[in-house]
């Protein structure tokens, strides 16, 4: 059979190649202890350490393309996976970050029935702890003070569930 009637299209190679350049700066902005477990090639790692230093527009978009380059010679499947479970893994901890903040705004706000809510789901909690953080940082914010206590009560709820998990 004819080879031609089985490569890729001109566009889907440019269509790859942006995709590879992407991924590589995905893996730029990550620390060479964070891309240990990848087992990358050394001339990828020094590549994306110098994508990771330029600061100029133009230099970094001509690293991205030889990123991109380098990537087009190992399997990208491997790190497809890896950083979707690293996205995955980001956006479970943005979930629970963002459910800490809402229940500390119903606290302030006057409401005790999440704090029982609360203290039901997890029963390791320290109640007087928190319910003193609760009282002081209401305080605070009737008087207008700096939130102190505010900052103390999310520190302590965002501990509670981490301990829980």
């Amino acid at each position: 059979m004819d080879d031609t009637l089985f490569s890729k299209s001109r566009s889907q190679k440019k269509r790859d190649s942006k995709e590879l350049q992407a991924m590589g700066e995905q893996l730029a902005a990550l620390t060479r202890e964070e891309l240990r477990p990848l087992d990358l090639p050394v001339d990828l790692l020094t590549a994306l350490d110098e994508l990771r230093t330029l600061s100029k527009h133009e230099a970094k978009r001509r690293q991205a393309q030889f990123v991109g380059k380098l990537m087009r010679g190992i399997d990208p499947e491997p790190i497809r996976d890896f950083l979707s479970s690293r996205g995955q893994a980001k956006a479970e901890a943005d979930s629970a970050f963002h459910e800490v903040e809402r229940l500390r705004e119903k606290l302030l706000q006057g409401e005790d029935a999440p704090l029982d809510a609360f203290f039901d789901a997890h029963p390791q909690a320290d109640r007087q702890h928190l319910r003193q953080l609760v009282r002081n940082a209401r305080l605070e914010l009737a008087k207008g003070k700096p939130p102190k206590n505010s900052r103390a009560l999310f520190r302590a709820l965002r501990e509670t569930m981490q301990n829980q998990d």
